[in-house]
């Protein structure tokens, strides 16, 4: 459309391109009137502006009929190329799990990745075969850049506070428990507080971090457990559990889910720190993202049937 690029596009009315179209296909003022839904009159005056925009008739009278100008036959393919490519910009991309070969970057604690990746990883096998999912290390709010943020489709975090630029939403909630193995000598009496105090504990103590998430409320409570060894990952701690007389405080539904191949037991604490809730983040970029919003429910979907 050469004559489109020579013009002052801030001056033209978009609308015109849409009479010019339908003038073009009906070969006639009438039917591309009725074709709009406008009036003969509004159409004849559109079609005067075409005529002065473009300096050509367009349409001509031949005899009882109208015919397109060489010009306006030249229009019609590029013409109607150009409107499907803007009517485009309005519709959502859409999205097929079935036929996907789409990548996905999730961030989440190793826990959550324990606890709930391989029912995420069966549905995804079902629905959406050729999906593939990186999980990538937990970063806390204070280091999540916005370059890194737009590299990122989902973010679970037991933290209440927002990422900027991130939807939060609930997904589900736990409480902490001891750990022990089986066969452990005191795990019948771990739940009085003079055993526990007494007992050598594996502290969590994530990168960046100078204590266990549970030690500022124990030191509340005023208990000062004997941290015999630190970790960074409650996996790895739990590990440790399984293979000596150490004590872990964790969630309990880690130790639930690996309770079979680690074989370990489940005490109740002689002190209950309250609630923990984990969230799922989401980019406020990625809202109307037709994948992004298919994961994020499937992923809340698992959370939320703990």
């Amino acid at each position: 459309m050469v004559y489109i690029r020579k013009m002052n596009l801030a001056g033209l009315d978009l609308n015109l391109l849409v009479a010019l179209d339908a003038l073009l296909a009906e070969a006639s003022v009438g039917r591309a009137a009725l074709r709009l839904n406008l009036s003969q009159p509004a159409v004849s005056h559109a079609l005067r502006r075409l005529r002065e925009a473009t300096g050509d008739p367009l349409l001509v009278r031949i005899g009882p009929r109208m015919e397109l100008t060489p010009r306006a036959l030249a229009l019609r393919a590029p013409l109607a190329q150009a409107l499907d490519q803007v009517r485009g910009l309005f519709v959502a991309e859409g999205f097929d799990p079935a036929t996907s070969t789409r990548g996905f970057r999730l961030m989440m604690p190793d826990l959550v990745v324990d606890l709930m990746m391989p029912t995420v990883l069966q549905q995804v096998a079902v629905a959406a075969p050729g999906v593939r999912l990186d999980v990538i290390p937990w970063r806390g709010p204070a280091v999540m850049t916005p370059d890194f943020a737009r590299t990122v489709d989902l973010v679970v975090a037991w933290t209440g506070e927002a990422y900027p630029g991130f939807h939060r939403q609930s997904l589900y909630t736990d409480r902490d428990a001891l750990a022990v193995r089986r066969g452990h000598p005191d795990a019948g009496r771990l739940s009085d507080l003079a055993v526990f105090n007494a007992a050598r504990h594996v502290a969590v103590v994530g990168a960046g971090e100078r204590d266990d998430a549970i030690e500022p409320f124990l030191r509340q409570a005023g208990i000062e457990r004997r941290i015999a060894l630190a970790v960074p990952s409650y996996l790895q701690a739990l590990r440790m559990t399984a293979r000596t007389d150490l004590v872990a405080f964790v969630p309990r539904r880690l130790i639930v889910a690996l309770a079979g191949p680690l074989d370990l037991v489940t005490v109740e604490p002689p002190i209950d720190p309250g609630e923990d809730r984990q969230y799922l983040f989401h980019p406020v970029l990625a809202q109307f993202d037709p994948g992004a919003a298919w994961l994020r429910e499937l992923v809340l979907k698992v959370g939320r049937g703990l």
